[in-house]
């Protein structure tokens, strides 16, 4: 009898722990939140809940302010933990994602094809016509949307100008890796393929599966996704969960990680149109060198990231069940995806929860 009861106790000590430990930013998921569709609900998890150090929130904050951010939201096991609003913008104005954005098209070209209308490793040409670029046409018919998705179209990067006679050689597709607006072209294959518009296409399959909002607005040569900072939050939490909405696959796992994985052996910081934390090396938007170590040292090492110009971010970090935003003006220079500003930030959220 007394063993029984021994056991009973260890028993619900543990289902305890376990319960009081399902929120911690440093456990697998077990309590994943979403919110609704519509509606402003979102469920809250307070920093002393987590057990996390009030002492470090106002520097982060304060740092934030000072470097020009516009908004900025931490999520953990999707309850918002921190939610913050600066420079006279607010929870209902729209913001643009600028290269973050890309991480949509990545998204979409991945849906699109588990939905049958295309394969990426077919080549460009065979969905949007010969004639794309200014190369040969055995040149040309080499690019496959996973060049483009991987940023190895072997087309020159000298311009952020897309028309036929802006695409000129450099390299053979899959020998060069290049930071180039030439992947915008997976747009055009989408809406092909799919015989939808881009845009309609993005709606139904996408934003409103997870309840966003915003709109496509084309400046210059890309089309640019602008949204609430909680709309971009929603497609972290989306990736946090492996493109999945609840029990919902809005992605297929298979290409949510190969997205999310090094796509290519010359820039191994990069996926599917998405910058990876902790690779042994990396390659810097406009430059062909080799940069060894972390893009980010101060992250954790299985962080993925959207990044855009002038420091629009999302942070996903499963190991920490973890999504952040963070929008803005450019925290320091004009710069195209990745600063300064992300290491030193990343100190001072790290001190949040170490």
């Amino acid at each position: 009898m007394t063993k029984t009861i021994f056991k009973l106790l260890i028993l619900l000590s543990f289902i305890s722990c376990s319960k009081e430990s399902s929120d911690d930013a440093s456990t697998p998921v077990q309590s994943m939140y979403f919110p609704p569709l519509t509606g402003s609900t979102w469920e809250t998890k307070s920093v002393s809940d987590l057990k996390w150090n009030q002492n470090a929130v106002q520097p982060l904050l304060d740092y934030l302010e000072l470097k020009h951010s516009k908004s900025f939201i931490i999520l953990v096991n999707g309850r918002i933990v921190l939610e913050n609003y600066f420079n006279n913008h607010t929870a209902t104005i729209n913001w643009y994602w600028a290269s973050a954005g890309k991480t949509l098209t990545s998204t979409m070209t991945g849906i699109a094809q588990q939905e049958g209308f295309l394969n990426i490793n077919n080549k460009v040409s065979d969905y949007i016509g010969t004639g794309w670029t200014s190369e040969s046409l055995a040149q040309e018919n080499q690019i496959t949307c996973k060049h483009l998705l991987t940023m190895t179209s072997g087309l020159d990067d000298t311009t952020d100008e897309v028309d036929p006679a802006s695409l000129i050689y450099k390299a053979d597709a899959g020998k060069r890796w290049a930071y180039h607006n030439v992947y915008v072209k997976l747009q055009d294959v989408v809406a092909k393929a799919s015989k939808q518009t881009w845009e309609n296409y993005f709606n139904t399959k996408l934003r409103d599966k997870i309840g966003m909002n915003g709109n496509w607005v084309q400046l210059g040569v890309n089309s640019v996704y602008t949204s609430t900072t909680r709309s971009m939050a929603r497609f972290g939490l989306l990736m946090l969960n492996k493109g999945k909405w609840e029990n919902t696959t809005i992605l297929n796992e298979s290409y949510f990680n190969e997205a999310t994985n090094t796509s290519q052996n010359i820039n191994l910081g990069y996926g599917y149109l998405w910058w990876l934390n902790g690779k042994a090396n990396y390659h810097l938007p406009q430059s062909q060198l080799t940069i060894p170590g972390s893009i980010i040292p101060t992250a954790p090492n299985d962080m993925f990231m959207a990044l855009g110009k002038n420091d629009q971010k999302i942070y996903v970090i499963p190991s920490k069940n973890m999504v952040i935003v963070r929008m803005g003006d450019a925290a320091d220079d004009v710069n195209l995806a990745l600063s300064d500003f992300d290491e030193t930030l990343w100190e001072k959220i790290s001190a949040l929860y170490q």
